[in-house]
């Protein structure tokens, strides 16, 4: 039986203070619970007060963002074997502002994927479409070539240690959120794309998280629907009552 996988993005949100007065609230509300997973990706700069903070206690916390390179001159990057050395567990690859704001390619998300992997990182691989490209009609065509090219890669070892987020771009930080049919219909052609890819069993055990303004009010619906097997949470995972509402259900 797959995971249910429930990730906060904290953006470029909370320092290192904000961080452990964050947990503090929010651990004394939080049990883990069997086949559930509870991942916190935080700015680079909380990640020791994160670890820290959560030591034990059943939540996992990653790097919003690793270079390609295990090291080198690339200025205000984030190593992936640092990252690990840390302790993090988890990294995000392919995120719609990394691919937007920063021009990370599909050929780029690809290498971190790998470099990530290597290093001992779970990756979670970030695909999804832009409104012209869903009102054109594109959405799956554009979904299959990030995953194609972003798992190129990966050997059957690997798959394991994967997890993908659909994130329809239109619908993160705007306060639309797709309805359960849409989120549901797309999370269905992925895992079909992976059975194709990878095979039946890899399909079956793979979570595949839906990220797009996602909130306490409206996640229950969305979480009801089939293929649907997590959330990757945005604003409402800033505030520890608020996320405890994901992780309480």
């Amino acid at each position: 039986m797959r995971q249910f996988v429930l990730a906060a993005n904290w953006k470029m949100n909370k320092t290192p203070v904000e961080t452990a007065a964050f947990f503090q609230t929010f651990l004394s509300g939080f049990s883990p619970s069997p086949g559930r997973q509870t991942v916190f990706f935080v700015p680079a700069l909380d990640i020791t007060t994160a670890i820290g903070a959560t030591n034990g206690r059943g939540v996992g916390i990653g790097t919003q963002n690793i270079h390609f390179e295990k090291k080198g001159a690339f200025t205000g990057e984030n190593s992936a074997e640092a990252a690990k050395a840390a302790g993090c567990e988890w990294t995000l690859v392919g995120h719609s502002e990394r691919r937007s704001l920063f021009g990370e390619t599909d050929l780029i998300t690809a290498k971190k994927m790998k470099l990530a992997l290597e290093c001992g990182l779970k990756p979670m691989l970030c695909v999804g479409e832009s409104l012209d490209e869903r009102t054109a009609g594109e959405t799956m065509k554009v979904v299959e070539r990030q995953l194609t090219v972003g798992l190129e890669a990966m050997t059957a070892a690997d798959w394991a240690s994967v997890t993908i987020a659909y994130e329809p771009v239109w619908a993160i930080g705007t306060g639309k959120v797709a309805t359960p049919e849409q989120a549901s219909e797309v999370h269905t052609a992925i895992r079909a794309w992976l059975e194709r890819r990878a095979g039946a069993e890899v399909a079956a055990a793979m979570p595949i998280l839906y990220g797009g303004s996602a909130k306490p009010e409206n996640f229950r619906e969305i979480a009801s629907q089939k293929n649907i097997d997590g959330f990757l949470v945005g604003g409402a995972s800033l505030e520890a009552d608020s996320f405890l509402k994901f992780c309480a259900w």
